[in-house]
């Protein structure tokens, strides 16, 4: 019993009021250090406050949460419940939760799309510990009657942000309604949009706000550069930094068309590739996934529908073939690599149409993305002014110039780009 206590007390975990059990599982997942999330996140938990946890992506907010549910579960009973917004991530908390849990016959429910619902009613009625969930899928349950919210006493609504980007707020709204209204409420995201403050005014009882770093901020031990090229330059641009960068990699793309043509024509030229979007189902990307983490494959290739769906540790390389639809997916793309305190490096590929997207990068990250100059024998773009602070100065210039949210003419309106698009 001593040896055990003193193993524990070396555990960065220790301290907590994490229990010896939780502990010792801990120590055998090799779990050491706790991240900074996780070190001021489980403690407020543990003494069963509503809290606000606002993260960047790959920080361990799974553990952060989880731990604190298990514990409360196995000591006081009741039931968790974690929303979250795709069926990737759903399967990745439930794959964390079994792992700390299952020493103590801990049970979880996955209700996802794209899956039968039958075999989902059947797991629902052995009682389950936690039900992990899209809104989608609960939302189904509940009007065919199939599940009860009643013994929820802990609630998580993980990645909220994106939650509501893709449209969830209505399913959201009657999900909490349904409820009890006794409850501990946890909600993490990446960012602070209105819409969760409203939700934590709203739902949460005096809330405890942890913010590990601002809003935006990107992961620091990830390199970050642009090139600036044309559509048709993509290709050849692309193939060039494959066979430079010759670790995993993850492209993204804007549609699932794109991820499909640039995966096929890399598999023509030997690349090892696998593609993931919303036209393959969820075997196949369950399956695209485990062969990307084990190697089987080296490049996979994404819609957003993985931004914030991907827990795969040795990502080395992130590049957007395509620049996302807003600043803040960029943040989560590139925050599929440099994860576990390992280092990372996001290419982004950005045609001279779209320096207004560059602007709003800049202004979210609050740092300037540096400017690579294209490879030999590739076409030279001359990329467009993006700032109004003197004339002839453009993204190619290799002089230092400020981020975006430093600059004192920021209420000057650029020149619009309507019209020359």
């Amino acid at each position: 019993m001593q040896e055990s206590h003193d193993k524990n007390k070396k555990s960065g975990f220790y301290g907590l009021g994490i229990s010896p059990g939780i502990l010792q599982t801990l120590e055998k997942l090799n779990f050491q250090t706790p991240t900074p999330i996780q070190q001021q996140a489980i403690p407020i938990a543990i003494e069963g406050k509503d809290m606000i946890g606002i993260a960047q992506t790959g920080t361990g907010k799974t553990l952060a949460f989880g731990i604190p549910m298990v514990q409360a579960i196995m000591k006081s009973g009741g039931q968790g419940m974690v929303l979250l917004p795709t069926r990737e991530l759903a399967l990745q908390v439930d794959e964390v939760l079994y792992k700390i849990g299952r020493s103590f016959g801990l049970k979880t429910a996955v209700l996802i799309g794209g899956t039968p619902i039958r075999p989902q009613i059947n797991t629902i009625r052995r009682n389950p510990h936690i039900i992990i969930a899209t809104p989608g899928r609960l939302i189904d349950h509940l009007e065919q009657r199939t599940i009860k919210l009643d013994r929820v006493n802990i609630l998580v609504l993980d990645e909220a942000d994106r939650m509501l980007d893709m449209g969830f707020k209505p399913q959201i709204t009657r999900i909490l309604h349904g409820l009890p209204k006794q409850r501990q409420t946890m909600l993490f995201s990446a960012t602070l949009p209105p819409e969760i403050v409203a939700i934590a005014s709203s739902q949460m009882k005096l809330p405890v706000s942890i913010e590990i770093s601002p809003p935006g901020t990107t992961i620091e031990n990830v390199s970050q550069e642009i090139f600036i090229v044309d559509r048709n330059s993509k290709p050849r641009l692309l193939l060039h930094l494959l066979k430079e960068h010759r670790g995993s990699t993850l492209i993204f793309t804007k549609t699932k068309y794109g991820a499909a043509r640039i995966a096929r024509n890399l598999r023509d030229l030997g690349e090892s590739v696998i593609e993931i979007h919303s036209n393959r189902s969820l075997s196949q990307r369950r399956g695209a996934l485990d062969g990307f983490r084990a190697g089987r494959f080296r490049v996979l290739v994404a819609t957003d529908i993985a931004s914030r769906g991907i827990d795969v540790k040795a990502i080395e390389t992130v590049i957007n073939y395509d620049m996302p639809a807003k600043a803040e997916d960029y943040v989560h793309r590139i925050g599929r690599t440099g994860r576990a305190g390992m280092a990372g490096h996001a290419i982004s590929f950005v045609t001279p149409e779209e320096r207004n997207d560059i602007r709003k990068i800049e202004r979210l990250i609050r740092k300037n993305i540096p400017i690579s100059s294209t490879p030999e024998g590739m076409p030279k773009i001359s990329a467009p002014k993006i700032v109004s602070r003197g004339r002839g100065e453009n993204m190619n210039q290799r002089r230092p110039r400020k981020p975006y949210y430093q600059n004192r003419n920021r209420g000057r309106r650029a020149p619009s780009s309507r019209g020359r698009r």
